[in-house]
């Protein structure tokens, strides 16, 4: 889609005011985030009501398969919209948000003297929220690739992760010190009632954006001719499958990410509020990473950072193998951090660049899909060999996926920022 002045002066000129509001609103999404920690909150809250790997797994199932799977189902509704906010905010208040903020009256009500009921609940709305997310996912990231311009993406990423997960290292300790302080579910009421109104926050801010109407829509097509497209799209770019493979095998390589808390908990039989200061690790990881690797990524390109957050996540699961007491952990977490940085800023602006911006949509929505598939079968995977050989052998299967995940990104994906382009060859977004 060729970019008429008009267009190009409209972002421009809100370049600023977008680059503000939309990092109040990634930053405050990240620190109300970090009271409801997938990695760090939600296990330890689960673990209440049952030590059943296959339970405790299913938070990342949810958290992976919810956020990723349904991005290619609505890429071709998102391709042919000309304003992409709607997704995000108008649509996002009703499957997004909500579900957080029933978060916290469903513990209070359930968690004490129902437990099967509030732990029904309890997933319920993680589902409802997270499979909410990812269906909005791919407006929320073309919008942010219409108003940003490419090469100061990894800066936008990399700031407002920066200041939500700084500030979410006071969030992290508030949780450790509520949990500790409180009896259960007292805490995680808090908690989640901190993550609620933090999240709306960011909604309001996010409603602020100025973006400009795109310049021309594609027709409509229906789901069945643009789903019939999609092979042609994969096997046109080789270097875009292998980036899709690689990321499938990066996957595989965390399965076991969801279960360093738990392992760490029953190892050394640690109390809620000493598992919960993990958080602050990897927050402080991810903070200063984000900061470092957002505009590491404008330099050099985002398949250099994803290389580093690969090989941050090997590092965290060798470190859990050879750990001698709970302190160790500290450093496992922080690394998981720098793993989650790369993957947040890197993961999701790489596959900006593939395309053209008319079927940028259609490249967010095959890269998340794909990424969401392997993650709804990977830890039913990792569940299965923690249970069957214990999570030191599954953090070492884990390392060694992830160090396959290494070697294709380094020397089989090729930056498509740095490939010369050809007549006919998909063009990477410049705005």
């Amino acid at each position: 889609m060729a970019l008429n002045p008009g267009y190009e002066e409209q972002v421009k000129k809100n370049f600023r005011f977008n680059f503000t509001v939309n990092l109040v609103d990634v930053a405050a999404f990240m620190f109300g985030s970090s009271f409801m920690s997938t990695s760090a909150v939600l296990p330890i809250y689960v673990n209440h009501f049952t030590q059943n790997p296959l339970l405790i797994g299913l938070i990342s199932v949810i958290g992976s398969a919810g956020f990723l799977l349904p991005q290619i189902f609505t890429a071709n509704l998102v391709e042919r919209a000309p304003i992409k906010k709607f997704f995000p905010f108008n649509l996002g208040l009703f499957l997004e948000r909500i579900p957080v903020m029933l978060l916290a009256p469903a513990a209070f009500l359930l968690a004490a003297n129902h437990p099967t009921f509030a732990l029904i609940v309890f997933f319920t709305l993680i589902a409802w929220q997270n499979f909410g997310a990812g269906a909005l996912m791919v407006g929320w990231q073309d919008m942010i690739a219409k108003i940003i311009p490419v090469h100061s993406r990894g800066k936008f990423f990399g700031l407002s992760n920066f200041i939500g997960n700084f500030s979410g290292i006071l969030g992290a300790m508030t949780v450790s010190w509520l949990l500790a302080r409180n009896e259960f579910p007292t805490g995680f009421v808090i908690a989640f009632a901190c993550a609620a109104t933090f999240n709306m926050i960011s909604w309001g801010a996010l409603g602020l954006t100025r973006e400009p109407r795109d310049p021309e829509t594609k027709p409509q097509v229906s789901h069945t001719d643009y789903f019939r497209t999609l092979p042609s799209v994969i096997r046109s770019n080789q270097n875009f499958r292998n980036y899709l493979i690689t990321q499938i095998t990066s996957v595989f390589g965390s399965m076991a990410a969801g279960f360093l808390l738990v392992y760490s908990i029953q190892t050394w039989d640690m109390t809620d509020g000493q598992a919960a200061s993990f958080n602050i690790a990897l927050l402080l990881g991810q903070s200063i990473s984000n900061l470092f690797l957002g505009f590491l990524a404008d330099r050099t390109g985002h398949k250099f950072v994803l290389q580093i957050s690969i090989a941050a996540n090997i590092l965290s699961f060798i470190l859990a193998l050879v750990a001698p007491s709970p302190a160790w952990f500290y450093a496992v977490f922080a690394l998981r951090g720098v793993n989650l940085a790369g993957n947040f800023i890197s993961g999701m602006s790489l596959p900006l660049e593939f395309s053209e911006p008319k079927n940028r949509p259609t490249f967010i929505g095959l890269t998340s899909t794909a990424a969401g598939l392997a993650g709804t079968f990977a830890p039913i995977i990792a569940s299965g060999f923690a249970s069957a050989f214990g999570y030191p052998t599954l953090f070492a299967i884990s390392a060694s996926i992830a160090a396959i995940a290494f070697v294709l990104m380094r020397w089989v994906v090729r930056d498509p920022r740095h490939i010369p382009q050809t007549a006919g060859q998909p063009q990477p977004s410049e705005i």
